[in-house]
Parts: structure tokens; C-alpha cells; sequence
């Protein structure tokens, strides 16, 4: 429901809500999105046949995504049927389900290796019976943007209802395949966020829409700085996280790190993004590393008010590329800390640890509280959770009263050796206003490793030697 909410405020005509005959859990959660009251049309799924339908009826869904399939192999070898059969089969659910008041869109299943004159045929009988939408499905991916543009451009032609394009990603070419059909004609495009589906996925709604935004100069009804949030939603509840270099919504989309990319973003940053972040909701992020040229250091150290001279920023400077050099990911937490001991300022952090103690089980609430040393004074926080690790974390956010404004963006967690006694690497990504940061905690104990990764995350964001915050300033 949260997702189908999301996806209504983002601008989305269409939300196909489920599969209303898999199971009761399916057909519920179908219902329940169907009486939120949504501005999108709501559909189901189902097959070409009555139970599938009843089961979209009673779901309250007022448009069904009904797939028939279309090739011969499908046909023989799935079916059973014969083609004169699935003809017969897609005029009879087709009447049958406009009888009982459903919009459908037929899905062609396996449409781009059907014989094209039996498709047209299949889908000519279709509007015959009173067919809202066609959409002949590649459903294992085979198009290729010009055999799409190809296809779409001779079906359209043919075709007196709106015809839709539904891509899978097999071959990596689902957006550029949905693009091309569009550009041919194809009125409707099938997408899912992050590209979720079956296999390699489908084709990826956020790439689909900014590159008719960008590319085509195309006026969409849809929210583009909606898009990272919703990506971020659609992640974190399905727990399928994407690869950092996603188009788009990726960890790394925004991301700056070769010193010939940053020194010119500093600068302007049209010489190397082809979109602003604002635009879909994402923010701008120079990444330390060992590629990282001299103004890429000190921007990053200037936001933390850190002013070294000529040959203490040298000696700053060799020291995050030596790191690099060992094969090690730099982390903004690391720079600062190679940056205070170069500079003589070690003092005390802002934050500290003084303990956090935590329990978990089954039928047991996570449960933990944090004390820490904030500025100086002592501050204490309980909080429950999902689990441990996020009972941790709830403590040390209660501690700090919330007043900080620093919100967990991202979490990413791996065993870095073998056996139950591994050790375990965190990643977080913090952010506060417009900047985040990354750090990183390494420990046998996976509670103790996040909060030493937010903690640590969070000292960067607090860190500022200009005086603002209660720290020692710099000398």
C-alpha cells in the first residue's frame, strides 16, 4: 500500500496492484490498494480465464492486465491449445470481462517471437470484443532498439486501440527497447522501479521517465524529485538493493571522485552530469579516494572548517592517496581523521561511545540503550527495534534527542572473513541538509560495527573547526 501511495504521488497513470487469483494475501492487498481512492487506475493480473478474472472482480480493481500468450511455443508447449483455441479463449475473456464492467489491457505474452500476422490476428479479435488496451509483451528480452522501433511502428499502424510496450531486460536493453517502441508509437509504457522483475528485471520506470525528460524534452506528468525517495522506499521494503552504479537513483549516479571529473563539477557541474540531482531528488556528493585530485580534498575539507596550509595539505593530500594505494575505500571519516592528526588536532570528538548494551531473540523485542559523551556531557537513550542493529542505532539517535538532523541514508553490510567469528564491515551513508558523508565501522559484532560506523558518520557532519559547534578550534 505505502509503495502504491508513493507511486500515485510520483504521477504514475497506471499501478498494477498484484496478481488477484495467486493467493488470499495477493487478492487482499489487491482490494487493499483498489479502496485507498487512488487518482492512478488501478489493475490486476490474471490469465486469460474466467477464475482469474472473477478474481480481479472481486479484488474491486477496475482494470485487469489479462496475459494470453502468442507464440507457438507457449502455446504448445504451456497450453496445450491449438491457436484457433487461444483465439477463441481471448474473445470469450475479453466479452466476459468488459460484461462485468473491467477496462482491460491484453498482454501478449511472448509477442516478439509470435508469428506477427497470428499476434495481429489474436489482437484484432481482442478490439473486436471491446479491448481497452493491447500490449504485445518481450518477455525474454530479445528486442533491439531499432527491431523495436521496427515493431512498434508496423503494429501501430495496424492497431485502433492504444497500444503499450512491455520490455524485460535480458540483453540490458529494456529502457532503450520502451524508448524506441514509444518513439514508434507505442502509447503506454510497462515499468517497474529500480527495474525490479522476473530474471534480469524489467524496464526501469526512472530511467524510462528522465530519459523522455532529458533526452525527448518530453512535459510528463510525473514528480522526477520523487524518484530517489521512491527508489529508496521500493529498496528498502523488497530488501533488493541496487548496484551503486545504477542510472538514475545509483549510490554512485552523483558521485565525483577522479580528480579530472571533480575539479570540473567544482566548477560547474554541467561538464559531467547531463542532469542536476535536484532534479530527481538526489544530492551532489565528492567522494574522497585515490583517484581524488587536490580540489576534490580540500572542498571536503573546507565543509568540515578545516584550513591546513600549503604544505600541510601535501602531507594530507599523500596520505588519502597512500590509503587508496592499499587497496582500502576511502571513507569522508577516514580523511577527517588523517586531517586531525596532521593539523595536532586529536582531540575529543564530539561524539563517543561509553557503552550500549542490547537484547534480541525470538518473541523477544529488540530492545537497547546507548550513553555517550556529547560534548563533554553524558546523554542516555533506549529504544526498541526490528533487531538489534536497528534497536542500536534507535538508542543512539534517543540520546542525541533528534535535535541533530542527521538521517541514515543508506546501510551496507558484509562478512570480510570466513567462519562465525567473521569480521563484519558496515557502511552508512549519513546526510544532513545537503551534504552526506560516508563512514565505516569493522568489528566481530555487527551492533557494534554499525554504531561505530554512525557514530563516526556522524562526528563528520558535527566536525566544524570554524567555531560553531562546542569542538577545539583550529589553531
Amino acid at each position: 500500500m505505502r509503495i502504491a501511495q508513493r507511486l500515485d504521488e510520483l504521477g504514475i497513470d497506471v499501478i498494477e496492484a498484484g496478481f488477484a487469483a495467486v493467493s488470499d494475501g495477493e487478492l487482499e492487498a489487491v482490494k487493499l490498494i483498489a479502496n485507498q481512492g487512488l487518482r492512478a487506475e488501478v489493475s490486476s493480473a490474471g490469465r486469460g480465464i474466467h477464475g482469474d478474472i472473477d478474481a480481479v472482480l472481486k479484488s474491486g480493481a477496475t482494470t485487469m492486465s489479462m496475459i494470453i500468450p502468442t507464440s507457438d511455443l507457449h502455446i504448445d508447449c504451456k497450453l496445450h491449445k491449438t491457436r484457433d483455441q487461444v483465439l477463441k479463449a481471448t474473445e470469450d475473456c475479453v466479452s466476459y470481462a468488459k460484461a462485468h464492467g473491467l477496462k482491460v489491457d491484453l498482454l501478449a505474452e511472448d509477442a516478439t517471437r509470435s508469428d506477427f500476422d497470428y499476434l495481429v490476428k489474436v489482437f484484432q479479435v481482442a478490439v473486436d470484443s471491446g479491448v481497452d488496451r493491447v500490449t504485445p509483451c518481450d518477455t525474454v528480452g530479445i528486442l533491439t532498439p531499432d527491431r523495436s522501433f521496427e515493431y512498434f511502428n508496423k503494429l501501430t499502424a495496424i492497431i485502433k486501440v492504444p497500444v503499450g510496450v512491455h520490455c524485460h531486460n535480458d540483453f540490458g536493453m529494456a529502457v532503450a527497447n520502451t524508448v524506441a517502441a514509444l518513439g514508434a508509437g507505442a502509447q503506454e509504457a510497462h515499468a517497474t522501479v529500480n527495474g525490479l522483475g522476473e530474471r534480469a528485471g524489467n524496464a526501469a520506470l526512472e530511467e524510462i521517465v528522465l530519459s523522455l525528460r532529458s533526452l525527448y524534452k518530453l512535459n510528463l506528468n510525473v514528480k522526477t524529485e520523487l524518484l530517489y525517495t521512491t527508489s529508496q522506499l521500493v529498496s528498502r521494503l523488497t530488501g533488493i538493493h541496487m548496484q551503486p552504479n545504477k542510472a538514475v537513483v545509483g549510490e554512485n549516479a552523483f558521485t565525483h571522485e577522479s580528480g579530472i571529473h571533480t575539479q570540473g563539477v567544482l566548477v560547474n557541474p554541467l561538464t559531467y552530469e547531463p542532469i542536476a540531482p535536484e532534479l530527481v531528488g538526489c544530492i551532489r556528493r565528492i567522494a574522497p579516494g585515490k583517484h581524488s585530485g587536490t580540489n576534490a580534498i580540500k572542498s571536503d575539507l573546507l565543509k568540515m572548517g578545516l584550513k591546513p596550509n600549503d604544505e600541510q595539505f601535501r602531507e594530507i593530500f599523500q596520505r588519502v592517496k597512500e590509503l587508496g594505494d592499499k587497496g582500502k575505500t576511502i571513507m569522508d571519516a577516514d580523511v577527517l581523521a588523517i586531517a586531525e592528526t596532521v593539523l595536532g588536532l586529536g582531540g575529543a570528538k564530539p561524539i563517543e561511545l561509553e557503552e550500549v548494551t542490547y537484547v534480541g531473540g525470538n518473541k523477544v523485542t529488540a530492545t537497547a540503550s546507548a550513553k555517550l559523551k556529547l560534548h563533554n556531557k553524558y546523554v542516555w537513550g533506549s529504544a526498541i527495534g526490528v533487531g538489534p542493529v536497528d534497536a542500536a542505532i534507535n538508542a543512539v539517535k534517543a540520546a542525541l534527542a533528534e535535535n541533530e538532523q542527521i538521517t541514515l541514508e543508506q546501510y551496507n553490510v558484509k562478512a570480510i572473513t570466513g567462519g562465525t567469528d567473521a569480521m563484519v564491515e558496515v557502511v552508512v551513508h549519513l546526510r544532513k541538509g545537503n551534504r552526506t558523508i560516508t563512514a565505516m565501522g569493522v568489528r566481530e559484532d555487527i551492533v557494534k560495527a554499525s554504531i561505530e560506523a554512525v557514530i563516526s558518520g556522524m562526528n563528520v557532519l558535527k566536525t566544524d573547526y570554524n567555531g560553531n559547534n562546542d569542538n577545539n578550534k583550529q589553531k
